[in-house]
């Protein structure tokens, strides 16, 4: 019962909020025309706004989870490879996806070899405890319901960029003042970003 009533109150107060404000902020970092893989893309609701905002976007999903109703076309992958070719999708989009992957680099670098321009990443940054059991409950409430892991995979700012240099991607953007909550939800202090990369 207590489970039920967070979880319709994160709905109403947070996820909905949150998907109109990552989508207005996301479209700006995708060019003209661009086709977008959206990975770990759950519902393809973002990915949808963001196609409601700019139509000239060519965009489908990926999912180790493919839902029965999604709002984008959506395929299967195994986790870890993408089965397109070196450079044919312009851009590769992570929303909220990496810290439930065990293997970080293997996604960068893959993104980092189909991406044709940029990678554009919404994530969140953990950088004491206090941070790391924020995001966890944030996580758990969000997530748990559809069955994603819940690794609680959560990177440090340093953390971040050690791992785009090594995956060969070279940060052409980041904003980690996103406003993604209304007061007074204590959620959007600092625990999250987005991330424009170029393919290097």
């Amino acid at each position: 019962m207590l489970k039920s009533i967070i979880r319709r109150a994160h709905k109403k107060l947070v996820y909905d909020r949150r998907t109109h404000v990552l989508a207005a902020k996301i479209t700006k970092l995708i060019p003209d025309f661009a086709s977008v893989l959206d990975v770990g893309t759950g519902d393809g609701h973002i990915a949808s706004l963001l196609q409601t905002l700019r139509p000239d976007l060519q965009i489908e999903g990926l999912d180790v989870l493919v839902r029965d109703h999604t709002d984008i076309p959506v395929h299967w992958f195994n986790g870890r490879s993408f089965d397109y070719n070196n450079r044919s999708i312009d851009v590769i989009m992570f929303i909220d996806v990496l810290h439930h992957t065990s293997d970080l680099g293997q996604l960068l670098a893959e993104a980092a070899r189909v991406a044709r321009r940029f990678v554009v990443i919404k994530d969140h940054l953990a950088e004491n405890t206090w941070d790391h059991a924020t995001l966890k409950f944030m996580d758990w409430i969000g997530n748990a319901p559809h069955g994603v892991s819940l690794p609680y995979n959560y990177c440090s700012q340093q953390s971040w960029v050690n791992n785009f240099v090594a995956a060969n991607l070279e940060l052409t953007f980041f904003d980690k003042s996103l406003s993604l909550y209304p007061l007074p939800f204590i959620f959007g202090r600092h625990l999250h970003f987005i991330a424009q990369l170029r393919p290097l």
